[in-house]
């Protein structure tokens, strides 16, 4: 009777969800990208395959009846606090009856319950648990579909004309300028994944040749994974990923950096084995890999991988055991010229590992160990900022990783040590400290000669090595529809890093206000300032000194929808570089206009940028064809434009046109070495269609 009496309460609140169960409503997710990923210069997070994983969640929403934290962790809607007083609740009560019972669940405001609506829903499983066995799933599944996509530079660069004898340059790609993706994926949530995915990009050659290790397209990968099959929490062959603990020893990538989320970002999702599908040609694992149910809330999982990666192998006269080494692995993923076919596939690395961990809803513990073993050695080079670096041919890490959830507080953190004696930690906290305030605090500590080749854990550096730091992040809703968030970062490097010959420091800090006072509508502000050590510019002196650059962003955002069919968006952000020189500006104004009419949806952006430097480039999210993420740099002078079309052909097949220009003003060429550009244009044309089985 009480949960009754609470129900109709829920349907009948002055404040009621305007949104419905079905049909569920669209998500913007351009704001929604901004919002995570408010630093969008960060060239280490895998963009694509965040954006892939939560385009899936929305595809496929969780049922909050019949979920985990850390599956609800994984969309960064939720602070930890959040998901326990959910969890809480539906202990408390019950399994939830309607997703507007949302609304009475503590810690739960509109501005969050609007942001978690397109990823979830409120289902029975006993009433709706499919019980076919998994050929007869597979085949009658809806949600798989196969995509091709092409893309192409318009405008010929260096590398694809014919060599110029005169020039010093004699180098030239091998294949065409056309850029072609092809995938097929078939996944139904806590059941089976299925994918493949093949990659040739521009100026690599489409051909057959066993001796390069090319069979058609470049780059091929593939998964297949199961859940769920009685004591077999997954099971994983082909290629996969790993995020473990927080990431210190592996990271699967499917994290976000610092940015105008300051809460949910901050702890990694202690997610386990994960299906592989991106491009990126070298973070990944290839072979199998298990999690196993033990007693109780035991799981353990052991992983294999054996791939080779591309290196460029140089002879070695002063090693007895092997003849070559390699100063490290490349991980660009081109083989367009003859120099990059030739490191293709140059050296094996095999990583093997396994993990306990003990899971309940309120507390969490786990052991990982990792080895790693290469065909031949890592040497660096005699450079002073390499000196800790890791070498030779086998490493391995041993660690340990907590989570605990105290009231409205929730404590995580991951420590290990690797094979040379140095050791990482990283330590955090989230608190719920009112409805209307939230705080997280996080202490990391790599030392110089800790070796994590596959770890990801929260940091300044792109690596877990040679940093210490403090962060400190804050979220605020002082009155309905506005929202405050803030960081302040201080981090040191104890060692010498690249372009920094003299150990470091440097701070950060980020505050943004948002407003969203109805529906149709939202406005934000964003400022950043970031100040961190780097060898003087234009130093004439013998030995070179670190001087503090300091650099600032500004971003003003505006969005509004006079009709259902009509999105009108609008951005202006400056930013200022300041290096022992004089002080560098850049400013980009750009107006979108989107339209939806039926099935047709068209999406158009005019951009006007000026910039002194690459230093003070401005970075901009655009929308693209479906799983496809683009942030391009502007720098110098110019213009840029893009329309997006997308529209059904017919009842399965949905095709997505894109085209983008743009235009420089006062150069002559754009950009450097084979991908010069004579001319002061360049153009962009995109088109994929993607057809449902």
């Amino acid at each position: 009777m009480v949960r009754a009496i609470l129900f109709l309460l829920i349907l009948f609140l002055p404040t009621t969800l305007q949104a419905q169960d079905y049909p569920r409503q669209s998500i913007d997710f351009d704001l929604f990208v901004q919002k995570l990923f408010a630093e969008q210069e960060d060239e280490n997070i895998s963009y694509e395959d965040l954006y892939e994983t939560l385009f899936q969640y929305y595809q496929q929403p969780i049922d909050l009846n019949n979920t985990t934290p850390e599956e609800l962790a994984s969309l960064f809607i939720l602070s930890r606090p959040q998901i326990a007083s959910l969890f809480q609740h539906i202990q408390q009560n019950g399994k939830l009856l309607s997703i507007y019972e949302l609304q009475s669940i503590p810690d739960f405001d509109l501005i969050t319950i609007y942001q978690l609506l397109p990823f979830v829903k409120v289902d029975d499983a006993g009433l709706f648990a499919d019980s076919r066995p998994l050929w007869q799933r597979m085949i009658g599944e809806d949600n798989n579909a196969l995509i091709l996509r092409y893309e192409r530079t318009l405008q010929e660069r260096r590398g694809y004309t014919s060599v110029d004898s005169s020039s010093r340059l004699q180098s030239r790609y091998l294949g065409s300028p056309d850029k072609l993706f092809v995938r097929y994926r078939q996944t139904i949530a806590q059941d089976y994944s299925i994918g493949i995915t093949a990659e040739k990009d521009a100026g690599e050659a489409f051909t057959w040749d066993r001796d390069t290790r090319r069979y058609g397209f470049d780059f091929y990968t593939a998964h297949f994974q199961l859940y769920n099959k009685g004591r077999f929490k997954t099971i994983a062959l082909g290629d996969y990923q790993l995020q473990i603990g927080q990431g210190l020893q592996l990271s699967s990538g499917y994290s976000v950096g610092k940015g105008s989320e300051t809460i949910t970002t901050l702890s990694r999702a202690n997610l386990g084995i994960r299906p592989y599908s991106s491009v990126l040609e070298s973070a990944f694992f290839r072979g199998a890999a298990v999690t196993y149910r033990l007693k109780g809330n035991l799981n353990l999982t052991g992983f294999y991988s054996n791939k080779r990666v591309d290196a460029n192998l140089q002879a070695d006269t002063i090693a007895d055991d092997f003849d070559e080494t390699f100063t490290g692995i490349q991980t660009s993923g081109f083989h367009r010229t003859t120099t990059e076919l030739a490191n293709k596939g140059r050296a094996r690395e095999q990583i093997y590992g396994t993990s306990l961990q003990y899971q309940q809803q309120a507390f969490t513990f786990g052991i990982t160990a990792v080895g790693t073993n290469y065909s031949s050695p890592i040497k660096k080079t005699d450079a002073p900022y390499q000196r800790f670096e890791f070498s030779g041919t086998s490493n391995y890490t041993i660690g340990a990783n907590y989570s605990y959830t105290w009231q409205n507080v929730y404590l995580f953190g991951e420590t290990a040590v690797s094979k040379s004696g140095g050791i990482g930690t990283v330590n955090g906290l989230i608190a719920n400290l009112s409805n209307k305030a939230e705080l997280a605090m996080l202490y990391r500590n790599y030392s110089r000669d800790f070796h994590s080749l596959y770890g990801g854990a929260f940091g300044e550096g792109s690596r877990n090595i040679n940093e210490r730091g403090f962060y400190t992040g804050i979220k605020l809703k002082p009155i309905a529809r506005w929202e405050i968030t803030a960081y302040y970062d201080r981090f040191t490097f104890p060692w010498l890093r690249y372009r920094v010959d003299a150990p470091s420091y440097g701070d950060e800090y980020l505050v943004r206000l948002y407003f969203k006072p109805n529906r149709q509508s939202a406005l934000y502000g964003q400022f950043r300032t970031e100040s961190k050590g780097l060898n003087a510019p234009n130093n004439t002196t013998s030995i070179d000194y670190v001087a503090q650059a300091l650099r600032r962003n500004y971003l003003l955002y505006y969005e509004f929808s006079p009709t259902p069919a009509l999105s009108l968006k609008s951005r202006v952000q400056f930013s200022s570089y300041t290096h022992e020189a004089p002080k560098q500006t850049g400013y980009l104004i750009a107006q979108d206009i989107n339209y939806t009419f039926r099935n047709i949806r068209l999406s158009t952006r005019y951009a006007l940028f000026d910039t002194d430097s690459y230093d003070t480039r401005q970075y901009v999210y655009e929308r693209d064809v479906l799983y496809a993420f683009s942030i391009p740099a502007l720098s110098g002078k110019g213009t840029r434009v893009y329309a997006l079309l997308q529209f059904q052909l017919i009842r399965d097949l949905d095709m997505w046109v894109k085209y983008g220009i743009t235009n420089y003003r006062n150069v002559d060429t754009i950009g450097s070495g084979l991908e010069t550009i004579e001319g002061a244009t360049k153009s962009d044309v995109k088109a994929q269609v993607r057809y449902k089985f």
